[in-house]
Formats: structure tokens, sequence, C-alpha cells
């Protein structure tokens, strides 16, 4: 079909709708110019405000004695139908009337695929309609009729029914039979039978689909009885990633190429849902004058940094730290705002990702847009290593792992980049200081603390007096009576609060006390939902620890 419109009126007039109007306004347009095509005639001429206004119901701005062929009207009308539609993203499902496909009205009227695509230079209008997870072209039933009505003598001979008979019939089952046997899928099969009868690729699928559908028994392609588990999704979505294509999927899963690539979309739309896209929000990402601005390069200082020589003798991966410059605070809260925004623009486009038919260029842009999240989080990263390893001097002694206090205290440093807040004006620093220490604080072991509590100038080592800090036998035997006085008032929980209890303050020994976002994310909640849950169930172990006469610890 040509796609060039012959009249720049009704372009300007389509690139205007497409910019401008509302999704429900370029519905009701593309009806009403499906409606003129119509009634127009190819050997007159017509006003473009008429024509205007049929479409648009106003009337344009500027008017004047333009007229427009009738056959460019056709032409460029069935254009702007087409290119409306494909603005809107409209699902299959949610037209509101049956839509053919060409592979459909191939069958219906026993032609080929390229006598359809003249059919619709001819008149027969066409929509776009997103079909799993894709763009395809569609007709409207009425469409189909009009155009039947209008183009009797032209689908005359192969209307509705093929006149095929059954010894032909029953030749390209056999030869279907016998080509699908060595592994070959329906669109294999139906391509290389048509080049042997002379016959339509799609006519033979649907003698092949009819067939099977009438006579499972000696169906040519069997129905699957095997249901893909979710195992085997993420497995064929792996195969795939590792660089085995739809075809070869498509053999080995036995099934269609078209239900392949559908699976392969759901595993990836699965996979950009779970991407850490949480943000700081900012009123400077919601006005598109600052995007410039925000996703410029980083800053150059003002003036130039001295680079530091990593002292002698250290490990290839400490030396490795003095290669990177440190940041300063411009350059600091320009990276730390382009980060957040990157995530906020991947975000907002993820809340248009339909899970059950996700369009690939959508995921194509949320994947570019967390990637390039992550290079400027490794920036910021890579940028202040040099801090974990000056803190983690000062927390280690001779007995401790000096990298795996480096290591943890990398992850904390990490988790303290994704949770700054930059417009605060502080710098990250001493934010990522304090999340660094308090990291340190859990994992550093307790007789280390002990040690740096009490050692003295000299760093003697208390062996001659004993320890009367703990006696370990009452500590036990005090934290099983609170364990017995817990359990007597959790039972005015419900479940889910006890659960939260449980998780929040570590009750179940196996792990450690968890935040409210990890809470939330085991739960399938909001972190801020779990918060009033807790508070809440917190209310309720009052009131009950006050009725059992249970003192709260000290």
């Amino acid at each position: 079909m040509n796609s060039d419109y012959r009249i720049a009126l009704i372009r300007e007039l389509r690139d205007q709708q497409v910019r401008f109007a509302p999704r429900a306004k370029r519905s009701e347009q593309a009806d009403r110019a499906e409606k003129l095509l119509s009634e127009l005639e190819p050997s007159k001429e017509y006003p473009y405000d008429f024509l205007f206004f049929r479409v648009t119901s106003v009337r344009p701005d500027a008017s004047g004695p333009r007229l427009i062929k009738g056959d460019d009207a056709l032409h460029d009308l069935r254009l702007f139908v087409e290119d409306i539609t494909d603005s809107m993203n409209l699902r299959l499902e949610e037209a509101k009337e049956p839509v053919h496909t060409v592979e459909d009205l191939s069958k219906m009227f026993n032609v080929s695929t390229k006598t359809i695509s003249r059919w619709r230079d001819q008149g027969l209008v066409s929509r776009r309609f997103v079909s799993e997870g894709r763009k395809r072209v569609g007709f409207l039933h009425s469409s189909v009729e009009r155009f039947v009505k209008l183009n009797r003598s032209r689908v005359q001979r192969g209307e509705r029914f093929s006149q095929m008979t059954d010894s032909q019939r029953d030749d390209i089952i056999d030869r279907a039979r016998r080509i699908a046997a060595t592994g070959a899928n329906l669109s294999e099969v139906a391509r290389t039978v048509a080049e042997e009868v002379h016959r339509s690729v799609e006519t033979i699928r649907y003698t092949i689909k009819n067939f099977d559908t009438k006579y499972p028994s000696m169906a040519v392609f069997p129905e699957q009885k095997e249901v893909l588990t979710e195992e085997d999704k993420r497995a064929m979505y792996q195969q795939h990633m590792r660089g085995v294509s739809t075809v070869v999927l498509a053999k080995r899963y036995k099934r269609a190429r078209g239900s392949i690539v559908r699976l392969l979309n759901e595993q990836r739309a699965s996979k950009v849902f779970e991407l850490a896209l949480d943000f700081i929000p900012n009123a400077d990402f919601e006005n598109d004058a600052n995007v410039e601005m925000i996703m410029a390069d980083m800053p150059k200082p003002a003036e130039a940094t001295r680079k530091v020589r990593a002292p002698s003798g250290l490990p290839p991966y400490l030396a490795s730290l003095y290669e990177v410059p440190l940041l300063n605070r411009e350059q600091e809260y320009h990276l730390f705002r382009k980060m957040n925004y990157l995530k906020f623009k991947a975000c907002k486009l993820r809340d248009q990702l339909d899970r059950s038919a996700p369009l690939v260029n959508l995921m194509d842009q949320v994947e570019k847009l967390h990637e390039e999240a992550q290079v400027v989080k490794n920036k910021i990263v890579q940028a202040n290593l040099r801090l974990v390893v000056s803190i983690a001097k000062r927390h280690s002694g001779p007995s401790d792992d000096f990298f795996g206090l480096i290591s943890d205290g990398n992850m904390s440093l990490i988790r303290a980049v994704e949770k700054f807040d930059y417009s605060r004006g502080f710098k990250f620093s001493t934010y990522a200081t304090w999340a660094i220490m308090k990291n340190f604080a859990r994992s550093i072991p307790d007789e280390f603390k002990h040690r740096e509590r009490f050692r003295t100038s000299s760093d003697e080592v208390f062996t001659t007096h004993q320890d009367q800090r703990a006696d370990n036998v009452l500590q036990e035997i005090h934290q099983e009576m609170r364990e017995q006085q817990l359990g007597k008032i959790l039972h005015v929980l419900d479940e889910r609060e006890r659960q939260i209890i449980v998780r929040r303050f570590g009750l179940d020994r196996d792990r450690e006390a968890r935040t409210l976002k990890e809470v939330g994310e085991e739960l399938g909640v909001t972190k801020e939902r779990i918060r009033q849950l807790e508070m809440r169930a917190l209310d309720k172990l009052r009131i009950a620890a006050e009725r059992e006469h249970i003192d709260e610890p000290e």
C-alpha cells in the first residue's frame, strides 16, 4: 500500500490530530473519515474545508477555495485512518466489532496476501491494532462488508469459500503430514506445500488448521497436551538470551513462532517489572524545560583536580581507587539528579506497559533508561570507594577480615547512593559515612567491639580479671521468659500483623530483622502500608501486655 500522502493539507491534519487530539477523539475521527470514504467519488473534486469538517466536526481556522481531487482524497483519507489508529495503540480486544487480519481475509476469499494489499489501494480501509506485543494491520468487519458490496465483481471468484475439491484437500494433508514428520512447524509446512501445489501459503495453512480442528485424532499437528510451566518459560527466555533463535525454539517446544514471540515478550516484561527503579522525586522532573540541563554532561571542576598519588605498597585493588578523582559538590548534585531523573522517566514508561501485551518498543526504552541510570550510579560509587576503605581502617583490628569489611562497606555505599536525597543540600559523604558505620556496627563481632571499648593505651589484654559484664545463663533465662511472655500476647494479632512483627523484629531467629521495604516486598504491599500495619500491631501488643501485667524491657 502506498504510504505517501498526496495532499500536504491532509498530512498536516494527521500530524495535528496525532499530537494533540485525545485518544477518544482520534477514534471518533477515524470512524468519521471511514464513513466519508464510502461517500466520495474519484472523478469529482471536493473543498478541503468540507473534508476537514466531515472528519473533525469543526471548521478550519483558514478557509478558501482549495479543491482536492476525489481520487487523491480517497487515497489520503485511507492513510489518515490507518495512521490515526496506529497512534492510539489500540489492543485487538478493545475493538468494538470483529477485526480480520490480512491472513484472515486471504483465507476468507481464497486469495493471496498480495491481493489483499492491492485491495487496500483500491478502497479496503485498514486500521492498526496491537496484537501479541506488536502492531498489526486489521480490518473491521463492517469495512470488509462495505468493500465487498462496492466491489462484488472483484471478489466474486473467491468469495468466502474455497473451491478446493476433496481430492485436492487430501493431497495437501498428505503432503503436510509427510513434511511435518521431519520436525517442521506449521509455517514451514505451509510454505513448502504451497510451492508444491501452487496455492497461497494462507490457503494451505487454513486447510491444515481446518482439517486438524475437524479431525483431531488424525491431525497433522495434534494439539499440545502439555502446558508450559513458568520454569519452562524462564528456560526458554534464558535460551533466547544466549542466542537461540525463535525458529529453533518453536521446533524445540513444538509451538508456532508467533506463540514463542508472545511468551518471550511476556518473560521480558516480567524482567522489566523487576527492575529496581525506585527514585528520589523532584519537582524539576515534571518540567520538560529542565530535561536538557538534567541530561547534560557532568560539569568540569573550576580548577583542575590534582591527582592523588597512591601510597606505595598498597594491594592492586586499593591502589586502583586513587585513579578515580573525587567529585565536587556541583558534580555530585548533577550526577544524583541525572540518575534519579532517568529512573523517574523509566518508571513513567513502565507504568504504561501492559503485562499481557507488552510493547517491544516500550520495553526497549525502559531498559535503555535503566542502563543509563546504572552507568551514572556506578560513577558515583566509584568516586566514593576510597571513603569505604578509610572507614574500614578505623574499625578493623588484627584479627578481622579487612577486605571482608570493605566488601560489606561497598554494599552499604551502593544502598546509600540509591537512598540519598541530593536536594537537601548535604554532602553525600556525610550520609554515606553514617550508613557504612551503621552496617559495620552490625557486622563487626561483639568481642571486637568490647576490645575497642576497653583497650588501654598500652593495648593491655584483660586476662587476669574475670569478665563480670554478663552472665550468659542468666541472659538465656531472661530471653526465654521474654519469649514466653511474647507468645502469650501474639495471639491478639491477625496472621498478617503477626508476620510483620516477626519479620520486622527478627523473632524467627533464622534471619535478622528486616526493613519495611523488605517486608513489603515479601508480603506484596507497599512500605508505607507495612508501617501502618506495624503501628497498629504494636498498639494491640501494648494493650495486651498491660492486660497480662508484662513490663516493657528497659
